[in-house]
């Protein structure tokens, strides 16, 4: 770091008689995890380096070049802007700026409202994000899986593969509009239990009553906390939290009892009968007791001494496994709703909100079906195959939508949109769409089926798409093309396309080559008891230097960003000036200057050439 930087960063950490972040961090955390309230959080909204390390976050983001309702971007971006950003915080003379309201298409045909904020205030949300997210990480219940560090759809699904065998009956919640109808007064006051801080307090609730733009017209927000906004997911958290609290310790209580089921009583005697006939030689009958056997349940199903019942969430979706009667679990179904009614200001989609039968029926959740298998034919030795596990399937109509993409008139179609692209990105394209799909339903037991499938149709339209780019057959594109690749379970026939580059290793692209095998344990799914602090990254101590990359003069420097490198780095244009070969150089979308060689680069004077 330079020494004009590292004064400046010294100089203002010592005003501001503030910890360190990671010591912050601790803190933050001790007290989460012991239940302490906290005091004087504004005041950590003083620290720069908090800022700096937000900025850090989110600055590669690709909503960090959309405008809110000004024309204020990440671009530009420059020490001397945090430090406005904090005497307007100190002052107490920050004001959020309301978000321009977009809306994007639902799955349902439905639009979800989505706010854009300004780059400030992303910035500001991103600290106090991260506050919040450090005392109230170690307090939220393990069965939140959404918005969490370490945590994610893999570890809600994995909980319900591993721990809900022989449930009976699913209940599907779905809080219909969560987001936009959470009540500002009951949000504030359940963070007012926790944090002793008017300022802070005022802050939020500034945030949550800023309001927005649409079509140029200003209309207030009356409740609900703004889509899009960085800080929305944690207090959507805090806010859902109150229900985790009330399934864990009163519906669970409640409804949980017994500790195992008692024994099937006409499964026991067959199992003794069994015995005795293997004993005394009589292979028939073992066989005929084996296989009656078999087709009962080994514990009786309808205990009335054992019930049992699971919750897990994901934001605002959540799905209860109880083991019981049906009768029963249509109260638990009603008590959530008197619950979510009365407590949060909340209510629960109707569509959405079902009771499955878990053996006959399947549940959707994140995207799965869920059911419970009962298979009662046993192999050659007597044992069952499967039953009371909790499967998770594929749904059929997610790869007819998908299929349908690559269809034209009930014909496998090429995709006319990626043609003006290079051969290579078209094929990177399609495969990157394919991990993505495999990746994310590794845990389905239908896998391969479902994939495979989906995989011919991916493949042919691949096809079809080259061919058309190179004026030749489908056949003549498979003969070209199709090659070989090492992977770890041996080699695997791809389409793969390379690209050679003299005194560089070539560019290679290929659709293919990923085993289709169900993923039964997701490594790495669990949570650390301590999330550890991301030191600052390299653009900020690029930043903190005070040197120019261009010119090399010292002072007060900003940073020049761009949305991605594809915008600059344009085959056709012959003369480029120095910033853009730099950028390209380095492969890098961010650029340390001075605030002159930034003015010229946005008005195309930078080396007295047209940019």
């Amino acid at each position: 770091m330079a020494k004009g930087g590292r004064c400046l960063w010294n100089s203002t950490l010592r005003e501001c008689e503030m910890h360190t972040v990671p010591k912050m961090q601790w803190i933050l955390q001790d007290r989460g995890r012991r239940g302490l309230c906290l005091e004087r959080v504004y005041r950590y909204l003083y620290n720069p380096e908090l800022h700096l390390a937000s900025y850090g976050k989110i600055y590669r983001n690709n909503g960090a070049m959309t405008k809110g309702t000004t024309q204020e971007t990440v671009d530009g971006m420059s020490f001397q802007k945090i430090q406005r950003i904090i005497d307007c915080l100190r002052d107490g003379r920050y004001h959020w700026t309301p978000v321009r309201r977009i809306y994007i298409l639902k799955k349902n045909g439905k639009q979800r409202p989505l706010g854009l904020p300004t780059w400030s205030d992303k910035l500001v949300q991103e600290s106090m994000r991260t506050i919040l997210e450090w005392y109230y990480e170690p307090q939220f219940s393990d069965s939140s899986c959404g918005f969490r560090p370490r945590r994610g759809c893999h570890t809600a699904l994995n909980r319900i593969a591993k721990t809900w065998t022989g449930t009976s009956w699913f209940i599907e919640g779905d809080i219909s509009g969560c987001f936009d109808n959470i009540n500002h007064e009951i949000l504030l006051n359940i963070l007012r239990e926790k944090i002793h801080d008017g300022r802070f307090i005022d802050l939020i609730s500034g945030l949550l009553k800023s309001g927005y733009m649409e079509d140029w017209k200003y209309n207030a927000t009356l409740s609900g906390s703004p889509q899009g906004g960085i800080v929305s997911p944690i207090l959507a958290n805090i806010y859902l939290d109150r229900l985790d609290k009330f399934v864990e310790q009163v519906l669970l209580p409640d409804f949980n009892r017994g500790k195992v089921r008692r024994t099937n009583q006409a499964y026991h005697n067959l199992h003794r009968m069994a015995a005795r006939r293997k004993k005394s030689g009589d292979v028939e009958g073992y066989r005929e007791c084996m296989r009656k056997k078999g087709l009962l349940p080994s514990k009786d199903p309808n205990d009335p001494n054992y019930r049992r019942l699971r919750y897990v969430r994901y934001a605002d979706d959540f799905l209860l496994g109880f083991c019981g009667p049906k009768q029963e679990a249509e109260e638990i179904k009603n008590r959530l709703r008197e619950f979510l009614q009365e407590s949060l200001k909340l209510n629960l989609s109707p569509e959405k909100t079902l009771i499955t039968h878990a053996r006959t029926q399947k549940a959707r959740f994140l995207g799965y079906e869920i059911c419970v298998s009962h298979n009662n034919l046993h192999r050659a030795n007597g044992v069952r195959k499967s039953n009371g596990n909790v499967c998770l399937l594929i749904p059929p109509d997610v790869i007819n939508d998908k299929i349908s993409c690559y269809l034209k008139h009930s014909r496998i179609s090429h995709r006319p949109e990626l043609l003006p692209d290079q051969p290579l990105s078209i094929v990177a394209r399609y495969q990157a769409e394919w991990r993505g799909l495999v990746e994310y339903y590794q845990l389905a037991w239908n896998m391969n089926a479902r994939l495979g499938r989906l995989f011919y149709f991916m493949n042919v339209s691949l096809a079809k798409t080259l061919a058309c780019k190179f004026q030749i057959s489908r056949k003549a594109v498979f003969d070209r093309f199709k090659s070989e690749i090492e992977t770890p379970l041996g080699m695997r026939k791809v389409l793969l396309i390379r690209k050679e580059r003299p005194d560089k290793p070539d560019l290679v692209a290929y659709f293919g080559g990923i085993n289709l095998a169900r993923t039964k344990i997701i490594r790495n799914c669990d949570p650390p008891l301590r999330v550890p602090f991301n030191p600052k990254c390299e653009l900020v101590e690029r930043l903190l230097a005070d040197e120019c990359e261009l010119c090399g003069r010292k002072g007060a420097c900003e940073v020049h960003h761009i949305r991605k490198l594809a915008e600059i780095d344009q085959p056709g244009r012959r003369v480029k000036p120095d910033w853009v070969k730099r950028m390209i150089a380095r492969r890098r979308k961010t650029l340390v200057v001075c605030v002159s060689c930034h003015q010229d680069i946005h008005n195309g004077r930078y080396d007295g050439k047209a940019i």
